[in-house]
């Protein structure tokens, strides 16, 4: 293979400007509060860049286009939740939290939020909420690592091995320098790749068959090989049921429980640049995820009018991205678009190992060994971290087979239910009570995971399509919220609380409009 590969040379770019990020912000990085939240300092289009890039996984250009070209447009339900679930997650949750977090002893976590907010009785909900986070967004952080792993080794033909070194080795270097700034810097480089990827690929897509015309007539021709009509590909209720819309566009509850995600609405510089942010935040998933649909709807015509091509896929669905931009870009221009994979891998894997360094640093060893730790003491235990969890991941993802990586099934699903009500409720009621919250939390997770093994999974594999096979997210989510009204209406917060809560709410509401409004 030439040393001079442009797809080579253009990877290796990117990832020499990310580590030149990670340096820039090691040298604005001068407190914990720096490292763990950007010293509360991003604006409007850093925030909602970051927020959009730490979401966005390897799932937008692989799973999603490769979801839709293989059954058509109604895998896109699972787009238009999550849209309009990040949606209310800015609207309700996003100015809240930056307001309550702050008031509540300047809260750098959630963990530390929750313990703040319940007064002494969040001990509790702090360790276990502090514990959940580490578990998952390990695990998370290591289906990360084989994501990044699995890219270059199908781009580069190199040893899985080789590969996962490569593709976390870069992720790690700069968030371990770097820390909450770098990872949001270099979150708004890769919200700007994976958009001009997005946008680009449909269109040359588009031109490649002929137009809208030639792509309904090949979609047409796909179908009628495969024994369909036209409408089982390009309808959106198509072989759908409203369980299976509710149970897919459902995805979208779990914003409300995403601890990376709600980081960067504490992070932001205040209230008021929240709502320009929403703005340009959800403009730039709209548009993603439109153009992620785009991509593997536009692959069913192209492939249609040109099968000699289809070895570019390598029998993979998830390819499509892949086989496209290899096929219809010269190699340079194809190194930049499928660089927007690698930044979607990056930009996750990054926040991720954050979040369970922040929990480590703050919730665990401030917290409880040495609360009167200096913040340069601090800030290097939180690299400490990031080093360590990573290391465990890398362990974990040494075989990209195993069934602890199955768990990351339940991440997203347990985060979203077990937090989701607890962060809402947290924000809006200040009836709400610790062990009410402490309840919910619990109820959440355990009510996911026992749905998923003794309801879901048995009947999908007795063949079942009823409300027994309903996304575990939405059973949770509704126990979760429930047990914490209950159980609250029980007890009764301290006044100290109350008081606190609505100090918070009258800021939020003095402030939520603010200059930029």
């Amino acid at each position: 293979m030439s040393h001079f590969n442009p797809m080579h040379i253009t990877f290796g770019v990117y990832l020499i400007i990310v580590l030149l990020i990670g340096l820039a912000a090691y040298y604005s990085t001068k407190s914990f509060d720096d490292y763990i939240l950007g010293g509360r300092s991003l604006g409007p289009f850093v925030t909602a860049m970051s927020a959009g890039a730490s979401d966005m996984s390897g799932w937008l250009l692989m799973g999603l286009p490769g979801a839709v070209f293989l059954s058509g447009m109604s895998e896109a339900w699972i787009a238009i939740g999550l849209t309009v679930g990040a949606y209310f997650n800015w609207l309700l949750v996003a100015g809240r939290l930056r307001v309550h977090t702050e008031h509540n002893n300047n809260a750098l976590t959630l963990p530390d939020y929750f313990f703040h907010r319940f007064g002494a009785q969040g001990r509790a909900m702090k360790v276990i909420s502090a514990a959940i986070i580490l578990f998952f967004f390990t695990i998370y952080c290591a289906a990360g690592v084989v994501a990044g792993a699995r890219l270059f080794e199908s781009l580069f033909d190199i040893t899985y091995a080789q590969a996962m070194w490569l593709g976390a080795g870069a992720t790690i270097a700069y968030t371990f320098i770097g820390g909450f700034l770098a990872v949001s810097w270099t979150d708004t480089v890769q919200a700007t790749l994976m958009i001009f990827a997005l946008i680009l690929t449909p269109i040359m897509v588009l031109v490649a068959v002929g137009g809208f015309d030639d792509v309904a007539l090949s979609i047409g021709k796909v179908a009628a090989e495969k024994g369909k009509d036209y409408g089982e590909y390009s309808g959106l209720f198509a072989g759908t049921t409203l369980l299976g819309i509710v149970s897919t566009a459902a995805w979208g509850l779990g914003y409300f429980g995403q601890p990376h995600i709600l980081a960067r609405f504490m992070a932001a510089d205040s209230v008021a640049s929240l709502k320009p942010a929403r703005r340009i935040g959800m403009t730039w998933m709209v548009l993603c995820l439109g153009g992620a649909i785009a991509v593997g709807y536009f692959g069913i015509a192209y492939f249609g009018a040109k099968p000699e091509d289809i070895g570019a896929l390598g029998g993979k669905e998830e390819r499509i991205f892949i086989g496209l931009a290899s096929l219809l870009f010269n190699p340079w221009i194809a190194g930049v678009i499928l660089s927007a994979i690698l930044a979607a891998v990056m930009s996750t894997l990054s926040c991720q190992l954050l979040v369970c360094s922040s929990a480590i640093a703050e919730d665990f060893y401030k917290g409880f060994l040495r609360p009167n730790a200096s913040q340069a003491e601090l800030v290097w235990i939180g690299r400490l971290m990031v080093l360590a969890v990573a290391m465990i991941a890398m362990v974990l993802a040494e075989d990209p087979d195993s069934r602890v990586l199955g768990l990351t099934a339940y991440a997203w699903a347990g985060f979203g239910a077990a937090f989701g009500p607890v962060v809402i409720l947290s924000l809006i009621w200040k009836r709400m009570t610790a062990i009410g919250a402490l309840a919910g939390m619990i109820s959440g997770a355990v009510v996911v995971v026992a749905w998923a093994e003794c309801v879901k999974n048995p009947a999908i594999e007795a063949g079942g399509n009823g409300w027994t096979t309903m996304y575990e997210i939405v059973p949770g989510f509704i126990v979760c919220a429930l047990v914490i009204v209950v159980v609250s209406l029980f007890g009764k917060p301290a006044a100290g609380v109350v008081e606190r809560f609505e100090q918070a709410n009258r800021d939020y509401h003095a402030n939520k409009h603010g200059k930029v409004a």
